[in-house]
């Protein structure tokens, strides 16, 4: 397929939500009724070296359906959302060949907007990166995070602030142009040479937050510390700065204990999926389910 050419009878069908709302199921379902892959989004799922703490489609989830873009790269190399932007529309022209229809589906909104619209070109600076950088590692991420809610409290309601990435990327766009991030990403998009439909998953948050408590535990069960415990080695690596890991990390280095590590890594990803559902709601062209309610989206689809 000619990417440079638009053809409405290509479709992405791109599900979204919190993290722990059941993507990964109805993502298979969805492939499964339409005989088609699945190109995740997920941005902590791209690491071959992270499973349990990214919650990885499982040996059996995996064979049900076709994935791209789930284990594919190494946490030693740098990966951006620009990078992933010309990666999936070169992954979705190979699969538009002999489908008609592909299921996109993760929790990472700026990796889907990439997708979507285009990833913004916004300044950057190697001198001010490593200035942050000096900082976050001096005066710690909190400091940094009042800094950015000052300057920027769009971005720091809808982007994840315990990534000190996303923190000192606005840091670094303010510096840079005097403007916000949020207010340097308000643009026209891209066009895209296909349709698509967008669908999101919520539930009422107590619900929600007990299904993440609940998967916290089962990722624990299934060996979250020992992989943690592997990987702490490469713990300055950027892609494991990251909720699930940093706290187990900082468990090792006795900064505190085990106990309070899986309260943190519960609260922490309770935030996180907060922020998703802030991120994803301003999309308009979501449109919301249950998440047991496959019937009313594949009907809902076919219209």
């Amino acid at each position: 397929m000619d990417v440079t050419k638009s053809d409405i009878s290509k479709r992405l069908i791109i599900v979204v939500g919190p993290t722990a709302i059941g993507k990964t199921a109805l993502s298979i379902q969805l492939a499964q009724h339409y005989s088609c892959p699945i190109l995740s989004f997920d941005s902590r799922q791209f690491y071959e070296e992270m499973s349990i703490g990214n919650a990885r489609p499982n040996n059996e989830e995996l064979a049900a359906a076709k994935h791209y873009f789930i284990g594919n790269r190494t946490t030693e190399n740098r990966y951006t959302a620009g990078m992933f932007e010309k990666d999936a529309l070169h992954q979705l022209s190979k699969i538009f060949e002999n489908h008609d229809t592909c299921i996109a589906v993760g929790g990472s909104g700026l990796y889907i907007n990439a997708l979507a619209f285009g990833i913004d070109n916004i300044p950057s600076s190697e001198s001010v990166r490593a200035e942050l950088e000096h900082r976050w590692q001096t005066e710690g991420l909190e400091t940094l995070q009042k800094e950015v809610l000052t300057i920027d409290p769009e971005y720091y309601e809808e982007a994840d602030m315990q990534n000190p990435r996303r923190v000192m990327r606005a840091l670094e766009a303010f510096q840079i142009t005097g403007k916000k991030l949020s207010q340097l990403r308000q643009r026209s998009p891209k066009q895209r040479p296909f349709k698509m439909d967008w669908i999101g998953l919520r539930l009422p948050r107590t619900d929600l937050f007990d299904r993440i408590n609940k998967r916290v535990d089962l990722m624990l069960d299934a060996g979250l510390e020992a992989e943690a415990k592997k990987l702490f080695p490469l713990r300055e690596r950027k892609a494991l700065k990251t909720v699930g890991y940093r706290e187990l990390f900082d468990y090792f280095e006795e900064k505190h204990t085990k106990d309070r590590a899986i309260e943190l890594i519960k609260r922490n990803t309770r935030i996180y999926a907060k922020r998703q559902i802030t991120w994803f709601e301003k999309n308009y062209a979501v449109r919301w389910f249950q998440p047991n309610e496959i019937s009313k989206i594949i009907e809902v689809l076919d219209k």
